[in-house]
């Protein structure tokens, strides 16, 4: 997804860090259709799962954790990864960007962070969260939150609600702007509780938005180009509760 409708997508990137992985509060199945054991209650009141990508896989898939835009959505591109690294191969077509999303059942208040990697970088490239995200072929919807690896002031962010079809989405938020830049080491947040999306970005808020939509699905990473930029994600992390909130 980019802030300019034209802007092409398409291609791939890699680099390296080292890795380690846990699920804990069970909820986040290795199969998206398991049935749920005692230990893996759909309901459970929290939900969490980090990685620092282990593994050399395309697409990601951390022993069933994960599925993937072309894999499954078809219309999109899938994320792979190098120890200690993840990076994404968007589809041929415009606003198919590589998308990657957790399997199992996750309560519907939801937050991801990343840690950003970045090397040289080209025209629009884009590291992106997601919340409350689904795929099945040719429909890809859920919650966005991108910022911008340009730097200067054609950086930004955005907040998109993905509708299912390829190329069919709502802009919540699109500002402009040099503080919506990020770059190697840059920690970026997502959060939805009820119908509120927030942003961080190193910990100060950058932008909300309000949607009723979308209750549930699975959140997620993704970018929008490769081939014209080496960028990525070096960690992972998501939370899910059923609560009113993330805690104190």
């Amino acid at each position: 997804m980019n802030l300019i409708p034209n802007r092409p997508h398409g291609g791939s990137w890699q680099t390296a860090m080292a890795a380690v992985l846990f699920a804990s509060l069970a909820g986040c199945s290795a199969v998206p259709s398991a049935s749920p054991t005692a230990s893996q209650s759909p309901k459970a009141n929290a939900v969490s799962y980090s990685t620092t990508f282990p593994r050399t896989e395309s697409p990601i898939s951390e022993g069933g954790k994960w599925i993937g835009g072309k894999s499954v959505g078809l219309d999109w591109g899938d994320v792979s990864t190098i120890p200690g690294y993840a990076t994404g191969v968007a589809g041929p077509k415009e606003y198919a960007d590589s998308v990657a999303l957790l399997t199992g059942e996750w309560p519907s208040n939801q937050s991801v962070e990343v840690v950003v990697g970045k090397n040289a970088v080209s025209r629009y490239p884009e590291v992106s969260m997601r919340l409350r995200s689904s795929l099945a072929p040719h429909k890809c919807d859920g919650y966005e939150i991108s910022y911008s690896l340009k730097e200067g002031d054609p950086a930004y962010l955005i907040i998109v609600r993905w509708n299912g079809p390829l190329a069919d989405f709502t802009y919540l938020v699109n500002v402009q702007g040099k503080q919506y830049a990020v770059k190697t080491g840059d920690v970026v947040k997502a959060t939805i509780v009820g119908n509120e999306i927030k942003t961080y970005k190193n910990g100060v808020l950058m932008g909300t938005a309000k949607d009723g939509i979308y209750t549930s699905g699975s959140p997620g990473f993704g970018f929008n180009e490769g081939a014209n930029g080496d960028y990525g994600i070096s960690r992972f992390s998501a939370t899910a509760t059923n609560s009113a909130s993330f805690g104190p």
